[in-house]
Formats: C-alpha cells, structure tokens, sequence
C-alpha cells in the first residue's frame, strides 16, 4: 500500500535531516520516483495542510509547488548532488522573507536566527496546532459536480487542503484513504447518468471510512494535547459516566488498553492499524460492559465495529450512581509509587457520582492534583503541605463540582432555547444589578461554551482555556 511509502516523504524534512543531506536528497528522490508526481504532490498538499492547519489554501499552494518543482528538478537523472541541498536551503531563506508567501508561524522568526541546516531543521519541525473543531462542511452534490466540472484539478487540490487540515490529527493511511475514495466517488458521480443515485451508494460505502476518520481525528486530537497517562484517566472519566454501575477494576483496563491503541495508531503508517486497534478494543467494552449497562448492550449489537464505538462515544452521561462518599487518598498513597493510579481512582469515584461534569473540568482537577503531588511530595513538610492543599480542596471542590454539573445536565437535558432562558434566569438571580445586555451577552457566553465543552467529544485545548 502506498500509504507505507509516505513515510518517507513526511519524515525526511522534519526528523532525518540529522542522518545527513544525502539522505534526505536520496529518500525523497525515491519517493518522487516510486509514486510519480502527481501522486507525490497531492501528498504534499495533504501533509504540509496537516502540518499547517490554518494556512490558507493560497498559501499551502505556493510551498506545494516549490517544494514538487525542487524534488522534479534535482531528481532527475544526472543532476548534480547538491541540487537538492542547495534548493531546500532557497527554500528555507524564502520562508524566512519578510515577503514570505508560505504558511505563516509564530515560530518562524526565531528559527529564522539559526542558519543552515539548524535553520531548516527548526522550520520543518514547526506545526499549527490542530484546529479546535473540523471547518469542512461537504458542498451539495450540485456544488460539488458544478465545481468539479468547471476545473477537476483546482477542486481536487481544495478538497485535499480543506480536509486535511479539518481533519489533520487523524491517522494519515486514514486520510489518505477516505480523501481518495471522496475523489473517487466525484469523478465518478458528477458523470454518472444518475448523479443522485450514484452519490448515494457511494457514501454508503464511504460511511464506515468517514466515521473512522471522524473518530481517530477526536481521539488522536485529545492524545496530542493530553499524552498518554492523561488521556488514560480522561477515557477511564468518560466511561465511568457512562456506566456509573461499573467498577474501577471494571474500567481502568480498558482506559489503558484505549491509551495503547492510540499511541500506537494515531502516528502510525500502517494502513490498518486504527481499524484493526480500535475494533479489537471496541469488542473488548463490548464483553466487559454489555451486561452492565442496556444502552451499552444495544450499541454493540451492530455488525460494523466502528459504528459501535461511534455509537458508544456518543452515548449521554447516565444517571449517577447512589453511593457513599468517595474516601479521599492518604498521604501515604499520594506519595507512594502508585500516587497518580490514587487519584485516578479518587476523580473515577467523583465522575460516576456526578455524571454530568464533563472530561474538560475533571481533566483540570486531574492536573491540579498532580500539582500538588510534585509540590508537596518533595517539601520539606510534606503533612503539613498536602493537609493545607487538602483543605483548599474541601472548600472549593463541592461548589466547583456542583457549577459544572448544573451547567452541563442542563445543557443535556434541555433544548437551547429553553438552556438559555433557564442561564438567563439563573444570571439574574445571581446578577440583580446588571443590566439586559449584560445579561443577555453573559448568557450567550455560557451557551456558547456549554454547547462546544459540555459534550464528551469537545475540543481539549480550547476548552481548558475557556474553563
């Protein structure tokens, strides 16, 4: 498969530049060589959109074609070996122009100090952060076949960009995959003698690419900002809402084994590493939770596996668990090798007796909590530091928990309309003094985060700024 060899091509700028020029010349030479260069350029539009997901499709087109007429340049047979080395150091003092027409970075004038291969190092090492909520939204099928027929190559080289930057922490096989398949289905629909028909069956069979491009962007978008052991109590949080009932011996398993699949598959280039991982993981809930959960149970039943773990991600908060209070760790625990597996299970308690406090405020109490284990476990009074910090905690927790499980069972419970009116009478009950605007503009701001960060599936990064 094809999606193996552009390892080679998204590699050899960023990372192996260190194993010398040659290299990087030879690798990318072969890689223009064995896909061609059309094939090797529509890869470039998808990794450099990727790696630059808010540039403008102007500006990811100006880097594309230099970096396609350098390969097509110094790859040809006979050409001088430092074709290419001199090319990709042009390349760098372009982008280093106050006049650059290449994707613009906050990073780019401090790499710009270095020189040489330092300074191209430092440039390909540069990436936007992936953007908070995909922007693509698919045109009609007229929209589609209108702009398809008046120039196919300018609307194959838009949707690439679109997509891929929409969608850039999704697996690149995954990608690959479900922009070649969307092409195919245009090239063939718009000159079909029944269009309509013909998209129909077309995104059927598409359906099951498109969610698993949906998915492993969500999943792999919250390993990037996480990392592995947060990301671990964020799923261990996530299904503890879902089936209260459950155990952390029941959950923690699973968290970690969702944690695996994602470290291994979200920067893999094996064409089916994410399918594969995430259905073996899906029925691994599937055995373990069915029985423990009817709405989970019914989610499992389907025969396509990723529609199941779509079906499971999506499902709402359960009603909370009627159980005593969570017992707190000691301090013993909080500084023992096993602290942070403590407070794992310490927030897993509070996640399933208060359902509708969502990932992005537990994350933060997550990270408070391992604040205050490197802080306190190495002071020179370690009681006295965790039972000043355990204190703190008793005061501001309960109201803390309390907000954002008001703020979020409403916005599931309610429609928006009516969450509105219930936040603009909560805000005058609390804000007597303040005037219709105010009101009114405090109200919007509410709705606006609870409808993006309520949700399991809302942006980590945005969401943690906007807490």
């Amino acid at each position: 498969m094809r999606a193996a060899v552009t390892l080679l091509l998204l590699l050899a700028t960023a990372h192996a530049e260190h194993r010398g020029r040659a290299y990087v010349r030879d690798k990318v030479c072969q890689e223009f060589k064995t896909l061609g260069k059309d094939e090797f350029r529509t890869l470039t539009i998808i990794a450099n959109s990727r790696k630059f997901s808010n540039a403008t499709f102007e500006e990811i087109n100006h880097l594309v074609r230099e970096i396609v007429s350098l390969a097509e340049t110094c790859c040809a047979e006979g050409t001088d070996p430092s074709c290419y080395d001199a090319g990709s150091s042009a390349l760098s003092a372009k982008s280093c122009s106050s006049r650059s027409p290449f994707p613009a970075h906050p990073g780019t004038a401090e790499c710009c100090t270095h020189e040489g291969l330092e300074q191209k190092l430092c440039l390909a090492a540069l990436r936007h952060p992936p953007q908070p909520v995909p922007r693509y939204l698919q045109p009609s099928n007229e929209e589609i076949c209108q702009a398809f027929k008046k120039d196919p190559k300018d609307f194959a080289d838009r949707f690439l960009h679109e997509y891929a930057s929409s969608y850039s922490q999704a697996p690149l096989p995954v990608l690959l995959g479900s922009t070649r398949t969307f092409l195919s289905m245009v090239s063939t629909c718009c000159i079909s003698p029944a269009p309509t028909v013909c998209f129909l069956k077309e995104k059927l069979e598409r359906k099951n690419l498109s969610l698993l491009t949906l998915m492993s962007n969500r999943v792999c978008s919250r390993f990037t900002a996480y990392g592995k052991d947060k990301v671990t109590f964020s799923y261990l949080a996530m299904l503890a809402q879902k089936t209260p009932g459950a155990s952390f011996e029941d959950l923690f398993p699973l968290a970690e084994d969702a944690a695996e699949v994602f470290s291994q598959c979200c920067d893999s280039v094996a064409e089916d590493c994410m399918q594969k991982k995430l259905s073996e993981h899906t029925t691994k809930i599937c055995s373990a939770l069915s029985a423990r959960d009817e709405r989970l149970a019914n989610c499992c039943q389907g025969k396509n596996i990723i529609n199941n773990y779509f079906c499971i991600s999506a499902l709402q908060p359960a009603l909370p668990s009627r159980l005593p209070e969570a017992s707190k760790p000691t301090n013993k625990q909080l500084c023992g090798e096993d602290g942070a597996l403590h407070v794992k299970r310490y927030l897993f308690e509070l996640g399933r007796r208060h359902t509708s406090v969502p990932d992005i405020f537990l994350g933060k109490l997550y990270d408070a909590a391992g604040k205050v284990i490197r802080e306190c476990c190495s002071a020179k009074d370690v009681p006295a530091c965790l039972d000043s910090k355990r204190q703190q905690m008793d005061g501001e927790l309960p109201s803390f928990l309390e907000k954002a499980n008001q703020l979020c069972g409403q916005y599931d419970k309610l429609n928006f309309l009516d969450f509105k009116k219930k936040l603009r009478e909560s805000l005058m009950r609390t804000m007597p003094d303040a005037s219709p605007e105010q009101l009114g503009l405090l109200a919007e701001q509410r709705a606006e985060f609870a409808s993006t960060c309520c949700p399991a599936t809302s942006p980590p990064l945005y969401c943690a700024s906007k807490v």
